[in-house]
């Protein structure tokens, strides 16, 4: 039987003030990390999650830190990075480390939130040096967005866990889960920061072609109002845009 995700918005980034899209692979704000530990009490499926998987942004890696500590320090639950998670734009606040460094990093970050947990249960064997490239598979263009978020989706359905939670991005989780709820072109992410939904697997679903949809409590949240972060805009509209300029190459140049 495939699991059951969580999916979570990482919390307010540095990137998200003033439009500060030119920091490179931003960190959490002070009210980010207050957004973590309110999500943390609120969160009722805290217990449940079996595997942590995140997105090897800085980002990320902390929201999944702060929002999960007590699990992780209890029950010395697993994170694995996901490269596959990153968000889908090439500006300079989307687009990571080094692998050396994202994993130096990522054990340093989690360790100022969790103290107690043990280091050893960061899988990061995913976390490859293309991982930052932005091209192939991870290519700020519609045709590799949707090609790795279908890949996502097959990869965590055949995931033995019941329960996992995923920490992602705005954007990326349009793409993910096929729904654009929230989403008004010009006013961003239907996410807001820390806002996480309850996912489950269609019927219909299979390991080689997967499809998501929300269930349980989050439903009652339909009535979201749009995001009004600027940086989603403008990372939706560089792929977009991208796709475009893409499309009318000859064909030769797809890929380069």
């Amino acid at each position: 039987m495939p699991p059951t995700l969580y999916v979570i918005r990482h919390a307010q980034g540095e990137h998200n003030v003033n439009n500060s899209h030119h920091l490179r692979d931003a960190l959490l704000t002070d009210l980010g990390k207050i957004q973590c530990k309110e999500l943390q009490k609120k969160f009722p499926f805290r217990q449940d999650v079996e595997v942590i998987l995140a997105s090897p942004l800085r980002r990320t890696i902390q929201t999944a830190a702060y929002t999960f500590a007590p699990e992780l320090e209890k029950r010395q639950i697993p994170m694995v990075l996901v490269p596959k998670a990153q968000e889908i734009s090439s500006l300079a606040c989307d687009i990571g480390h080094d692998a050396e460094v994202t994993i130096s990093e990522a054990q340093k970050l989690i360790a100022d939130a969790a103290p107690l947990w043990d280091a050893s249960n960061l899988d990061t064997t995913l976390v490859d040096e293309s991982w930052n490239s932005k091209r192939g598979i991870y290519a700020s263009k519609l045709s590799a967005v949707h090609e790795r978020a279908a890949e996502m989706r097959n990869w965590i359905y055949s995931r033995p866990e019941k329960n996992i939670a995923l920490v992602t991005h705005g954007g990326f989780l349009h793409y993910f889960t096929e729904d654009w709820t929230g989403y008004v072109k010009g006013k961003g992410t239907g996410y807001l920061n820390c806002e996480y939904r309850k996912l489950e697997f269609t019927e219909d679903s299979t390991e080689k072609e997967s499809h998501l949809r929300e269930c349980g409590s989050t439903l009652e949240k339909q009535a979201r109002p749009a995001g009004l972060d600027a940086h989603l805009i403008h990372e939706i509209e560089e792929v977009e845009k991208a796709s475009y300029v893409v499309r009318r190459k000859p064909i030769e140049h797809e890929n380069r």
